[in-house]
């Protein structure tokens, strides 16, 4: 879920943009590459599970909060950003990043807790398959994008259980990672190696330390939610941060980009299993709908 550094990094490759070391790689890398983006997308679902099950002690924002702060540290370790040389050119993409990456995680969180994880995975994934097709004027992707959108109507269709707020903060969470995206993109070309992913979420972190302060104190955790909360951390940030690099080394672009449209259904089947969040048979079409939209597109592309 789209909730973490891997995601945003990932989430580039639909529009077309690849990694330098994906587009050699050899036939024999791609195994162990899917077994890699396999896993970040598994460790990535399960990591927000496992922050959902903290919702009743501490609520999202308490569960973002921590997740920040665990996320922020090692990532700040593994990129080791010289922020006293930074210019006001980097720094300016650089903050507005970090901003945005704490509005996603919040609202796709407070999502997951109203409408559960597999729907709000699937409306925070209208994020980078926008910034696919918005670009392109192929007619291919004008269909794929009618598909979303058809995917979208029937997910949010009137009915007497429907969250609208839940729905509309997934939809944050996906012009956010949107956003991200085209951030990421300048901080990337403005910053060596991941120095910017680190500091904005070092950033991120410092901006939830109020906000962690003020939750925590009115809402007393217990040992088994914090660390509910600094797991979800862990496996929603670290763990797909690096493993969706090293995966990158072994698969091209094309093949990531496809196989990022896992993530919707991994969401909807830990949702399932670990939180107990059943779907029923028009969202489970809609999820294969946007799924399906995000694969074509990216196939058609050359």
């Amino acid at each position: 879920m789209r909730t973490s550094q891997s995601q945003a990094a990932s989430a580039v490759v639909p529009a077309g943009q690849g990694g330098p070391a994906g587009e050699g790689a050899s036939a024999r890398g791609r195994l162990p590459g899917m077994a890699m983006m396999f896993g970040s997308g598994l460790s990535n679902q399960v990591g927000a599970a496992t922050g959902a099950l903290a919702f009743g002690v501490i609520g999202p924002a308490g569960v973002v909060a921590v997740r920040q702060w665990v996320a922020g540290a090692v990532l700040l370790t593994v990129g080791r950003p010289r922020i006293r040389a930074f210019t006001w050119r980097q720094w300016w993409p650089l903050l507005c990043l970090a901003a945005v990456f704490a509005t996603m995680n919040l609202s796709l969180y407070t999502a997951i807790d109203r409408v559960g994880l597999g729907l709000a995975v699937t409306l925070e994934f209208l994020g980078p398959l926008s910034v696919a097709l918005a670009a392109s004027r192929r007619a291919v992707d004008l269909g794929c994008a009618a598909v979303a959108g058809v995917a979208v109507v029937a997910l949010a269709r009137p009915r007497p259980s429907t969250d609208y707020v839940g729905i509309a903060l997934g939809l944050l969470a996906a012009a956010c990672w949107a956003s991200y995206i085209l951030l990421n993109r300048t901080v990337g070309a403005r910053l060596p190696g991941v120095e910017g992913s680190a500091a904005a979420a070092g950033i991120s972190g410092l901006l939830y330390l109020p906000v962690g302060i003020v939750v925590l104190a009115h809402h007393p955790p217990t040992a088994t939610a914090l660390a509910c909360a600094a797991t979800a951390g862990i496996l929603s940030s670290a763990v797909p941060f690096l493993a969706d690099l090293l995966a990158l080394r072994r698969v091209d672009a094309r093949f990531f980009g496809i196989f990022m449209s896992v993530n919707p259904v991994l969401a909807a089947l830990v949702g399932m299993v670990v939180l107990g969040q059943a779907l029923d048979w028009v969202e489970c079409l809609a999820i294969a709908a946007i799924v399906t939209a995000n694969g074509v597109s990216v196939l058609s592309r050359s």
